[in-house]
């Protein structure tokens, strides 16, 4: 929480350091424009960066748009060109880093939920006098590349807190639905339900990019396994597609879910979903962008180095009033 209550500090001097007059390359005058998904609505004058985010996204998943929709606040706030690229691969996604390394950006934002095949391409960027933040994935990893800070939630912890949820609910028997081979925080989210679920966690690997083949598995599983309780996925469109799922196999399961969208906050309102844990991903992109142009214009690095926590939060059918405009909107 201390580490939280320092980026938000931070984040209230940031408004303060949008000020009057030009940097030494020059500037625009800053210029009143509207108010946009919390977004302030004065442009920095400060020199035009060049900032790019590259991340594991696998193709149709909406997590990444509400990470996309935060970080282009941020740029237009602080006159910065944001430039975004994705791959699932490990191997592509370092590629892509390289190619920003090339253009000779100003800062780069990387996940690294494949961290051995992105590790050494991003130290590059930091030898290369890059400065660099990590997000959302690979937290452990982000000290060893040499980034300024990580800004995501704890997976493990985020995976713990579903456990004992799962507990409270009185749930016997799960499924935790990878949609990522690979991926070091979704297989960190599912040992952290095992550490504290106090009955049987079972890991099911399904193809997040190909929704019918996924919720095809999902219901064959639950078909073959009438006592499973709950279904814990790990990413938005996983839940609707376990929602289907289940009907589909008759099953009476829980459907939960990591991750917020509107259609998420259309099956907690319809009980469709129990609860679905919130990292908080438009904060990860905004943060990040305003960490890189806070970092070059005035020296800063929030949270001191260490993680800045964006998550987690459970959310329920409770929740659905106060979040179904910002979910409809993009920025939650």
């Amino acid at each position: 929480m201390r580490t939280t209550r320092t980026a938000a500090a931070l984040l209230a001097a940031s408004a303060l350091v949008v000020v009057a007059g030009c940097s030494s390359s020059g500037g625009k005058e800053a210029k009143d424009s509207p108010s946009e998904g919390g977004g302030g609505g004065v442009a920095a004058t400060t020199q035009r960066l060049k900032i790019a985010m590259v991340t594991h996204s696998g193709e149709g998943d909406t997590f990444w748009d509400i990470v996309q929709s935060g970080a282009k606040v941020a740029a237009k706030k602080d006159n910065v060109e944001f430039l975004y690229a994705a791959n699932k691969e490990g191997k592509e996604q370092a590629q892509l880093v390289q190619t920003y390394i090339d253009q000779k950006v100003d800062g780069i934002v990387v996940t690294l939920a494949k961290p051995e095949a992105v590790k050494e391409v991003v130290k590059k960027a930091v030898a290369a006098g890059i400065p660099v933040v990590t997000i959302n994935s690979g937290a452990e990893f982000s000290t060893e590349v040499g980034a300024l800070s990580h800004i995501g939630q704890d997976e493990s912890v985020a995976g713990e807190a579903v456990g004992e949820e799962l507990n409270k609910r009185g749930k016997k028997k799960a499924i935790c639905v990878i949609h990522e081979q690979g991926n070091v925080s979704l297989e960190a989210r599912c040992a952290g339900v095992k550490k504290t679920f106090k009955g049987t966690v079972e890991n099911l690997n399904v193809d997040g990019t190909n929704t019918p083949a996924s919720t095809s598995s999902i219901e064959a599983k639950l078909q073959s396994g009438k006592d499973i309780d709950a279904v814990v996925t790990l990413g938005a469109p996983l839940a609707a597609a376990s929602v289907k799922a289940k009907a589909g196999a008759g099953s009476k399961a829980e459907v939960d879910t990591f991750d917020l969208n509107a259609e998420v906050v259309k099956q907690l309102k319809a009980k469709q979903i129990g609860f679905a844990v919130d990292q908080q991903p438009y904060l990860q992109g905004y943060l990040a962008i305003d960490e890189l142009w806070l970092n070059k214009v005035n020296g800063n690095v929030i949270g001191g180095g260490k993680p800045v926590l964006t998550g987690p939060a459970l959310v329920t059918e409770k929740d659905v009033p106060a979040l179904e405009k910002l979910t409809a909107d993009g920025t939650r």
